[in-house]
């Protein structure tokens, strides 16, 4: 049977070939009868598939260039689709699997920092003196937000913060085999700034109910302010003033955890990014004296940018109530 396939399949393929040969004959010889019946013998019959070249290989047919396969209507060599990643599959980690906040809900919230300096705070240094230092950082932040997805979402966020400080008495001994004594008598500072950012924010949820979480945010702002300088020179209080512009990206990661069904606590802090500084100085005239411009990049714990904040979600009426 098998030799018998072997000599039935070439003859076959070369009647399939020549038919297209045929039809053009008859209708050179201006028989169009011929050329019709030629025509229906050269169309390959609807539900007849044509026999792959393995199929011919496999029944001892002799091998047929890929060109010739093609014409005669035999498939074409397998094309595959090229990974960028040199894996054979994506991995699915279900980092996302627990829904931590759901699509559509609205976030509207606050943080809020304070912080303060006195004299026993520098009591680690023995080099310092008679100091009388008081002073305070105080750090408001609204924010809102809309959760494009689940546990992400895009936000707007605006701040403000004041800093004031006085110093009255500071002393610095260096030791008396140093010979070197430095007293300043008195400094005052104040600042106030104001800031608006916009932030892109990632939760994961740690339980299945979703009450505690993670998240990771970017952020990028931009802050103005007027910082006020007093110090005394002999008897005369002298002050001068400077105006300060500072753009930022920073990344800023945090727990989550809700205390009601709706309301969320979470605690941030800062690990640095990039920051650029413009600073115009002017003196008590106000003629300009001096600018400086800076920029630096650090990723470390900055102790000083943690944030307690209370967030209250708006939640979409098509969702159920968590569990």
């Amino acid at each position: 049977m098998k030799r018998v396939l072997s000599y039935i399949a070439p003859l076959l393929l070369l009647a399939l070939g020549c038919l297209p040969v045929r039809a053009a004959a008859a209708e050179e010889a201006g028989t169009p009868d011929a050329a019709a019946d030629a025509s229906a013998a050269s169309a390959p019959a609807p539900d007849a598939p044509a026999m792959p070249a393995d199929t011919l290989q496999a029944v001892g047919a002799p091998a047929m260039p890929a060109d010739t396969l093609q014409a005669v209507g035999a498939p074409g060599p397998m094309r595959t689709k090229r990974r960028f990643l040199p894996t054979s599959r994506r991995f699915d980690r279900e980092i996302n699997k627990g829904r931590f906040v759901y699509k559509g809900e609205k976030m509207v919230g606050l943080t809020v920092s304070y912080g303060t300096l006195s004299s026993e705070d520098a009591d680690m240094f023995p080099v310092f003196e008679n100091i009388n230092l008081d002073g305070n950082v105080m750090t408001v932040n609204p924010f809102f937000g809309y959760f494009y997805r689940n546990n992400n979402c895009f936000g707007v966020r605006f701040g403000y913060t004041s800093i004031s400080g006085k110093l009255d008495t500071f002393d610095v001994n260096l030791g008396d085999q140093n010979d070197l004594d430095i007293d300043i008598p008195w400094l005052d500072l104040s600042s106030e700034r104001f800031s608006f950012g916009l932030f892109h924010r990632s939760y994961v949820a740690l339980d299945e109910k979703g009450r505690f979480g993670l998240f990771a945010e970017l952020e990028l702002s931009f802050s103005t302010g007027e910082n006020t300088f007093a110090y005394k020179s002999g008897e005369a209080v002298k002050q001068t003033n400077s105006e300060s512009m500072t753009l930022r990206a920073g990344f800023n990661p945090g727990v989550a955890v809700y205390v009601f069904p709706n309301v969320c606590a979470t605690l941030s802090f800062g690990l640095g990014g990039f920051k650029y500084t413009a600073t115009d100085q002017y003196d008590a005239q106000g003629a300009k004296i001096g600018s400086r411009r800076y920029s630096k990049m650090n990723f470390k714990l900055n102790l000083a940018d943690i944030r307690i904040g209370m967030n209250i979600h708006l939640w979409n009426k098509k969702k159920a109530i968590r569990g």
